[in-house]
Order: C-alpha cells, then sequence, then structure tokens
C-alpha cells in the first residue's frame, strides 16, 4: 500500500502571518533552516508561501543605468501555466511583508493523499515544498522533494514481501513456472518463465510500481515474442 502524505510530512512546521516583514521572513528561515514559509491567513488557513526565491528578487533586482532582469527571471514567473500568480520581479523586489512576496494561491495538498499524488503536483507546479491542510484548509504540516524520497528507504525484507503478494495477485491471470524475487538495496531481480513477452513486461511494470523499489533490471523468461516493433507494424500495413 502507498505510503500517504501524513505519513512522511514533517509535522513541526513554522509559518508567518500576511503582516510578517521582510527580515521577519529571512530571520525565520534562517532559525528553522528552512526555504519556504507557508503563509497563514486570521482564520489558520493557508494563503500563500513565501520561500527564498521569491526573497531573492530584492537582491537580484537591484537595479543600476545598464540593469535589465535576466531572461531566466523573466520566464520563471509565468510559473509554467500552473495558474499561480506571482507578483511582478519589480513588484516583489519592493515588497516589505509576506502578502507582497508570497506566490498565491498556495498550492496544498491533503494528508490523506498518497506520495506518487504529491510528486506529481510538486513536478507539475514546479515547486519544491507542499503545505499539507486538513479539509478546512488549516496547516498539518509540510511536505518536501526530500520527504518523498523516503519511500525509498524501505527495508529489503518488507519490499520483498509486498513484491510477492503482488506476484501473486497476477499469477491470477498469467502463469508464471517457478517464480521468485530477489531484493537488493531497493533493486529487484524478477525470475520465473512465462509464456510471452509481454506478460513479462506486465509483471516487470507491476513491480516497479511497489513503493520502494529502486528499479527492475531483469525481469522472468518468456517463450513466445509476441511484441512486435512498431516500425514492423507500419511496413506491414504500407
Amino acid at each position: 500500500m502507498d505510503s500517504t502524505v501524513g505519513e512522511v510530512m514533517t509535522t513541526r512546521v513554522v509559518s508567518v502571518t500576511e503582516e510578517a516583514d521582510y527580515k521577519k521572513i529571512v530571520a525565520t528561515m534562517v532559525e528553522y533552516g528552512v526555504g519556504a514559509l507557508p503563509v497563514i491567513a486570521r482564520d489558520g488557513r493557508v494563503i500563500g508561501v513565501v520561500s527564498e526565491g521569491d526573497l531573492l528578487y530584492k537582491e537580484e533586482f537591484k537595479e543600476d543605468d545598464a540593469y535589465r532582469p535576466p531572461v531566466r527571471s523573466r520566464l520563471r514567473d509565468r510559473l509554467r501555466g500552473t495558474g499561480l500568480q506571482a507578483s511582478p520581479p519589480a513588484a516583489k523586489a519592493a515588497g516589505r511583508r509576506a502578502a507582497d512576496l508570497m506566490t498565491r494561491p498556495a498550492v496544498t495538498i491533503r494528508t490523506g493523499a498518497s506520495v506518487v499524488e504529491a510528486a506529481r503536483l510538486i513536478e507539475r507546479c514546479g515547486i519544491r515544498h507542499l503545505p499539507v491542510v486538513d479539509d478546512s484548509g488549516c496547516l498539518k504540516g509540510m511536505i518536501s522533494r526530500r520527504n518523498l524520497l523516503l519511500v525509498f528507504l524501505h527495508d529489503d525484507d518488507d519490499i520483498t514481501e509486498t513484491v510477492q503478494a503482488e506476484l501473486a495477485v497476477a499469477m491470477r491471470s498469467i502463469r508464471i513456472e517457478h517464480p521468485a524475487a530477489a531484493v537488493h538495496d531497493g533493486v529487484v531481480t524478477l525470475s520465473g518463465t512465462v509464456e510471452r513477452r509481454s506478460e513479462a513486461q506486465k509483471l516487470v511494470r507491476r513491480v516497479s510500481g511497489v513503493e520502494g523499489v529502486v528499479s527492475v533490471p531483469v525481469g522472468p523468461d518468456w517463450r513466445t515474442d509476441d511484441v512486435v516493433p512498431a516500425y514492423v507494424q507500419w511496413n506491414s500495413g504500407a
């Protein structure tokens, strides 16, 4: 079973209010060793996130006579089409409070969501930190890319047990002779024999999806190659 966000998130989370000033935000980040802070409204809801990147605008956009914002900085404000709204670079550079500096609305996730959902959301939005909220939108924790990597620290014995369970389910529809799995540092080697190559590929994909599995470089043997290369199919229809 996939781990949930609630199981891997950091629960000791520090936040700031909309009124927090620039120096207060910087001091809080340094004191607690974090790279982003949720911004909390008076009712406890998460309304935005202020990150190190937001704060660096003040240094990056100090102007002189020949100054023009770097292409990298101009492009990143498009936020990859995610719908997130960030203040223009000049506005952030002049910002004094969290309300001026933060990216809003906050991208958040619920405690019951899977780590897979969290990873996809972080990647899609191009962010590094994700506030975890309850049904009311109030802060419960924080999850980062580092938190998501914890799933790969599962013990090999635990992974083996889960892989064997997955093979047992697969054997309801795929006949596998002498099935076995060996796990070392999260890398799985499958042995046994199936009738078709496509079945071997299905087994590899299924096991690759097990939480904690790093890779499955070796799959079961097969007797019949029923996987026709795309170029052969194209030529046959020409």
